[in-house]
């Protein structure tokens, strides 16, 4: 009996997902609304609440399984050796969390710096790019007086920060990958080398 009861829940949950991937592939993220994704699901929206505490925990795991895939693309690509390299390597991530307003705000909110009740897919995915970075860096040219780690919680500062300012009215002319070079280069090349 647990059996069949855990085996429906899953698919309903897939199901739950499912509709929500197809409602952002035509509306974005912004557009999605749990009416619509009960309603494509084909359950009532009590059910979607019994799945997803809200919007937003959808949003944190359809988000985070992205940013994950991300992850996955990086990880098996060849480590970088220059900066420049590195925000190349970083802009298809940069590009997806930058696509839109609601996507950044999701993401800023979920990623551990806001106070949450529980460790979810995007504070997961955080953790994830420090030791991808970390592992990245150590097999570069990029500085060796200090941790690997501690330099790839730097990049990822500088990541955030200049995302932030992509949807800044005051700062956003900038190209993303332009403003966020030149702080790589200061961060991650030994003093000699800049």
């Amino acid at each position: 009996m647990t059996q069949a009861i855990q085996s429906r829940t899953l698919k309903t949950r897939a199901r739950l997902v499912e509709a929500a991937e197809e409602i952002i592939a035509e509306t974005g993220y912004a557009g999605l609304r749990v009416d619509e994704v009960a309603r494509r699901a084909g359950v009532a929206k009590g059910t979607f609440f019994a799945h997803f505490k809200d919007k937003d925990a959808l949003m944190d795991r359809l988000i985070g399984a992205r940013i994950d895939g991300f992850l996955d693309q990086i990880e098996g690509a060849p480590a970088p050796n220059s900066p420049t390299s590195l925000v190349t390597a970083l802009m298809p991530l940069m590009q997806f969390m930058s696509s839109e307003r609601y996507v950044f705000d999701v993401i800023i909110r979920y990623s551990g710096a806001a106070a949450t009740e529980e460790i979810g897919p995007i504070a997961l995915t955080f953790e994830r790019f420090i030791t991808v970075m970390a592992n990245w860096l150590a097999m570069g040219p990029f500085r060796k007086d200090v941790d690997p780690a501690l330099l790839a919680e730097g990049v990822q500062a500088f990541l955030v920060q200049v995302l932030a300012l992509n949807f800044c009215a005051l700062n956003n002319v900038t190209p993303i990958d332009v403003r966020l070079r030149p702080f790589l280069e200061v961060w991650l090349m030994a003093p000699s080398a800049v």
